[in-house]
């Protein structure tokens, strides 16, 4: 199988802020996009340094991936409305989205978690919805520590898979290098990687001799379950923007779900 490193030019670079036409395009064509220098280096470090402290406060027994880290973390819940990234959202969503999980991930130093999949949920497969597999989650990833050759804990993906009515073969799903299409993404720290539920990726080993840490915000439509909590912290609605309170979806549903409408989300313009 093939092994070179993936042409930085391949990648579909996007800018920050407003998605143009050919950012949309890329995106519908890849099913990712890339914006670099998202967060300068103190604000890698600033998160970083949150993400360290969720999972050493952790169980012993090391979990890979915390959720709603933004309730403790004001490093942490300045990144669900980042500037650069949340245009993008509204781009691909529109205004009726929610924050549906925050997850900090973490690939230890020297470790392999290698498994092809698509985003969702195994109870009920989001491409059993239709064809193409719809947006369901959208997954922004803010890589903290530097990833920018192979064997870091790179994420892979596979390019166009989103549209593909063909699963990826089991026999190549725990293999690092699963496909000859696909992108194993080299990148700085500070990097944001943003891409649909239906791409097929992977994380590559990480065999360096620091943890690899990434941030993923992931954004759905106002109705999915949402999965890295039952409900948010009061206390963190209390203090929180009213922009991010909206974000995460604990409206009030007195009758059957937003049988009295979606409230507005207040987007400054």
């Amino acid at each position: 199988m093939q092994r070179e490193a993936t042409p930085k030019e391949l990648y579909p670079l996007a800018q920050p802020g407003p998605m143009t036409e050919m950012e949309r395009f890329m995106f519908e064509s890849f099913g990712y996009i890339l914006i670099e220098d998202v967060l300068s280096e103190d604000e890698c470090d600033e998160v970083l340094e949150a993400a360290k402290r969720l999972h050493h406060s952790a169980p012993k027994e090391r979990l890979l991936q915390l959720g709603k880290g933004f309730e403790t973390e004001p490093s942490i819940e300045s990144l669900i409305d980042h500037p650069a990234v949340l245009p993008k959202v509204r781009a691909l969503y529109g205004d009726r989205f929610v924050l549906q999980a925050a997850w900090c991930t973490v690939q230890p130093a020297g470790s392999q978690s290698v498994g092809w999949h698509q985003d969702g949920s195994s109870a009920y497969e989001f491409k059993h919805l239709a064809y193409p597999t719809p947006l369901v989650q959208l997954r922004a990833s803010y890589s903290l520590t530097d990833q920018s050759e192979l064997f870091m804990g790179n994420m892979m993906l596979i390019p166009g898979s989103h549209r593909s009515p063909v699963d990826l073969p089991k026999d190549a799903r725990k293999e690092i290098f699963a496909s000859p299409i696909q992108h194993s993404i080299r990148c700085k720290r500070g990097t944001m990687l943003l891409f649909h539920n239906g791409v097929w990726h992977s994380p590559m080993p990480n065999d360096m001799d620091f943890d690899r840490y990434n941030m993923h915000f992931i954004y759905s439509p106002p109705w999915l379950r949402r999965s890295d909590r039952f409900s948010t912290d009061p206390a963190f609605l209390e203090h929180t923007t009213p922009l991010r309170r909206a974000l995460m979806g604990d409206y009030e549903r007195p009758d059957t779900p937003f049988a009295g409408g979606f409230p507005e989300i207040p987007f400054e313009d």
